[in-house]
């Protein structure tokens, strides 16, 4: 009796470990499901982030082939001047490179397209290789032959506009051929987000094409190769110093370090979103756990009993079957870190034509490492509770335990315990999420959304036990079942309620995000955005939209833009940014000045200045991205515009609708802020009525023909690309989310399980009693799909609950609940829940009666 007692030496522990042993010789039966849970979980989670790993590494390997060189000096409207150019070309190599939006046309005017124009030096590039179709050198592409520059394409270019190599395109007022198809551009993803096809000409070219004009929206990029291969800290050095010598240039620079930083961000969203959601699939799974452990523990009554007969303290039982639980979750974590391992190496091959990069496939310890820190606190969050109840329950009262209606409390360690381990599992997570707000805000809700569970199925079966007898024997049946003790009303709520939450909220937001696109923005748009107007034919150019669109609304703005350098005196790269608004503060915004308040948007705060101002320069600030970033009327914010720093006194604050996608900018000067520099305009155009393809098209036409240098932005277009790019990402996210709902199937299928011996109990006296087979199904088919039907309405609440919250408070856009949503969260309910308890239930009632009845 004695070796059942815990002692200082430890003794105890190993005995505890030895019978734990002793007892798993029996092998992994009832334990599928506890170490499934845990695999699916583990593996969710090892998966994204050792996926997300091998993509950032896979940026910072091809870092100087995507930046085009070890550093990136881009300026906005203008090129360097001869001291920035001779500064530059002291750091290294120097390659050239100007991008901006333009129109191709076909030489009949008969179509045209969008295209991202690139024109590049006979440096470019500095790193990595510009491969095309046919394997020629690019330099003879791009040269003039015969009086007409070369070009290549993408290939999207040539089928848009229905042309092969060898054709002619009229570009700006120059005529180029098309002399090969583009098959890798090394530096295209630090371009950004394009709305069109790649035409890349020769630097001498664009001159040539009248595109680049006094305040046209060009870019010019100047890549450095440094001597040797420099070291990043080297590279910081250099941009100091660069910062240093020349602190009016007003150029961005970047380093390799940095080539891709929005493919960047995204990747980190995207692998911090699926990493909560890996996160939610293993709290699912969690519940399973429980359940496993409850069920287990009852089949060990009587070893539990004899153990304590002999003398073991509720400490030494306790041991015993944590050291069981912990044995089997590291065998479920164990899977499911070889799975999330080969996660990446599948990922590679078989998206190895899709992503713009190449991922480094490799093991990643600290990112299995997570998954295994992730698995172990899940699963001693869910099992010290079960675990701890048996703690010091006497032996009659473990053999009542079946029947007993009353809920106890483990002991107030193992409440602190599980407390404990349920919160340093949330700190890990929002500590480690890219965005920290987020993070807590998912986790609040998936942590109230459980309560929630347990204080539902809890009233499920409140009110099933106050309802009056029905007069159906086997309604009444269901009803008895819903809130009987031991009933499954808490396992089947816990497992499906938070993974249908989450699928009825990630469907309610892709839904309201696609209605956001194709509705309302669309109703509320312009048709058409047209950019890099010179003065010198704004007149003309209105006149032609006034003579061929006679009912359509108008609207035109002076356009610049300029980067915001400091904010009350202080540097921006010393400002630490919420979320919301650091993307002011990231390269280069659209600004503009207007003597009146601007049409689509609300002044809130302060006083318009008079029409003839003529004092020191002041600016409009947007409301909310004022309140984010600190300022109120009367601080001053520094823009670097064409190489001049300007500071002005925010005198105003207005309320912009950005979901019109009307003419908008974060800050509007007063007019004398830019008197006498170069710009050009801005342009939108809509119809209040519903106008045709064939209409707008034949106005591109006029416009793409008339005016060869002004950029036409047909916003349907660009809508559609959004659209197309939503979509692609709602299905990503669904196929992730799933994980969440398999963990709920497993969970489901472990707890009707767990209650198969009661049912087979159940159903052995009921037959005996002369109930049939098909009363008996009918009576818990109407139980499950009570359960099913209550928890789908809790989903859609939840659901719809957090998708409000996130389009109307984080994405600031209307919400609409979507009945199909609705209807298709019930069905998914009520299909998991009646589907795997009839099936199971089939099992139970093909029983025989005798075997059961002699061991009652």
């Amino acid at each position: 009796m004695s070796g059942f007692v815990a002692n200082p030496s430890g003794s105890g522990l190993r005995l505890a470990i030895r019978f734990a042993l002793r007892e798993l010789r029996g092998g992994l039966r009832g334990f599928y499901i506890f170490i499934a849970c845990i695999a699916l979980g583990v593996a969710a989670i090892a998966g994204v982030t050792s996926v997300s790993r091998a993509l950032t590494e896979g940026i910072s390997a091809e870092g100087q082939s995507i930046l085009g060189g070890d550093l990136s000096f881009s300026l906005i409207h203008r090129q360097a001047d001869e001291a920035e150019k001779a500064y530059l070309n002291s750091l290294g190599k120097v390659s050239g490179v100007a991008t901006m939006r333009a129109m191709a046309r076909l030489p009949d005017g008969s179509d045209q397209a969008l295209v991202e124009l690139k024109a590049v030096d006979g440096n470019f590039p500095l790193y990595g290789r510009m491969q095309l179709q046919d394997g020629r050198d690019l330099a003879e592409a791009l040269s003039r032959k015969d009086g007409i520059w070369g070009a290549v394409a993408d290939l999207s270019l040539l089928a848009r506009l229905n042309i092969s190599v060898g054709d002619v395109l009229d570009l700006g007022r120059t005529r180029i051929r098309i002399n090969a198809v583009i098959e890798n551009e090394p530096d295209k993803l630090a371009g950004g987000l394009e709305f069109g096809p790649r035409l890349m000409i020769s630097e001498a070219a664009i001159g040539d094409t009248k595109l680049v004009q006094p305040g046209s929206l060009v870019r010019w990029h100047y890549r450095i190769r440094l001597p040797s291969d420099p070291s990043d800290a080297t590279l910081e050095r250099v941009i100091a110093s660069a910062e240093a010598d020349m602190p009016k240039s007003g150029w961005r620079i970047r380093s390799r370090a940095n080539a891709a930083p929005g493919l960047q961000r995204n990747i980190d969203r995207f692998a911090q979103f699926l990493t909560l959601v890996g996160l939610t699939a293993l709290v699912v799974g969690g519940v399973g756990v429980a359940n496993a452990i409850r069920a287990y523990l009852e089949t060990k009554r009587n070893v539990i009993a004899s153990f304590k007969c002999l003398g073991a303290t509720g400490g030494f039982a306790f041991q015993v079957y944590l050291v069981q639980m912990l044995i089997l979750a590291l065998i479920g974590i164990a899977i499911g870190l070889v799975i999330g391992a080969i996660i990446p190496f599948a990922a590679g091959a078989a998206l190895s034509g899709v992503l713009p990069v190449k991922l480094v496939t490799s093991i990643y310890p600290m990112e299995l490492g997570l998954g295994l820190v992730y698995g172990l606190l899940t699963a001693l969050a869910f099992a010290l509770w079960p675990l701890g109840r048996a703690h010091d329950v006497p032996p009659r009262a473990l053999f009542r335990d079946i029947v007993s209606g009353k809920a106890r409390l483990p002991r107030k360690r193992y409440l602190f315990a599980t407390a404990v381990t349920v919160l340093l599992l949330a700190a890990i997570a929002v500590t480690l999420a890219h965005d920290k707000r987020i993070a807590t805000i998912y986790i609040g809700a998936s942590a109230g959304a459980f309560i929630l569970l347990v204080l539902v199925a809890r009233g499920i079966m409140a009110i099933a036990r106050r309802l009056p007898s029905v007069r159906s024997t086997e309604l009444r049946l269901a009803i008895a079942n819903i809130h009987r003790p031991g009933a499954l009303t808490p396992s089947v709520v816990l497992s499906l309620g938070l993974g249908l939450s989450l699928l009825v909220a990630l469907a309610l937001i892709d839904g309201n995000l696609r209605r956001e696109l194709t509705a309302t923005i669309a109703d509320q748009a312009p048709s058409f955005f047209f950019i890099d107007i010179q003065g010198s034919e704004r007149d003309a150019f209105q006149a032609l939209l006034e003579r061929e669109t006679r009912d359509a609304d108008l609207q035109s703005v002076p356009m610049l833009r300029g980067r915001l350098v400091a904010l009350k005196g202080v540097p921006v790269d010393q400002i630490e940014a919420p979320p919301s608004a650091a993307w002011i503060l990231r390269g280069d915004r659209g600004i503009t000045y207007e003597a009146q308040p601007p049409k689509n948007s609300k002044l809130v705060e302060g006083d318009w200045w008079p029409e003839n101002y003529s004092g020191k320069p002041l600016v409009s600030f947007e409301a909310e991205a004022a309140r984010d970033l600190g300022l109120t009327i009367g601080d001053e914010v520094t823009v670097n515009v064409l190489g001049r720093e300007i500071s002005a006194e925010i005198a105003n604050l207005r309320e912009v609708e950005w979901q019109s996608l009307a003419i908008n900018f974060v800050m509007v000067f007063s007019p004398n802020t830019f008197a006498g520099a170069p710009h050009a305009f801005l342009m939108t155009l809509g119809w209040d009525k519903e106008v045709g393809t064939d209409e707008e098209l034949g106005l591109l036409h006029s416009v793409a023909n008339t005016f060869p240098t002004v950029t036409a932005i047909r916003v349907k277009d660009a809508i559609s690309q959004v659209n197309d790019l939503v979509a692609q990402l709602a299905w990503a996210i669904r196929g992730a989310s799933s994980v969440t709902l398999i963990a709920s199937v497993l969970v489901l299928a472990g707890a009707l399980a767990a209650g198969h011996r009661n049912r087979i109990y159940d159903a052995v006296i009921l037959k005996t009693l002369g109930a049939t087979r098909t009363r008996l199904m009918v009576a818990y088919g109407l139980e499950y799909a009570l359960l099913g039907l209550a928890t789908a309405v809790f989903a859609l609440i939840a659901g719809g609950l957090a998708a409000w919250f996130v389009i109307s408070e984080i994405m600031n856009a209307s919400f609409t609940l979507l009945p199909v949503t609705a209807v298709s969260a019930a069905l998914i309910a009520l299909v998991l829940t009646v589907g795997f308890g009839l099936i199971g239930t089939w099992k139970v009632l093909g029983e025989k009666p005798a075997p059961v009845l002699r061991n009652l």
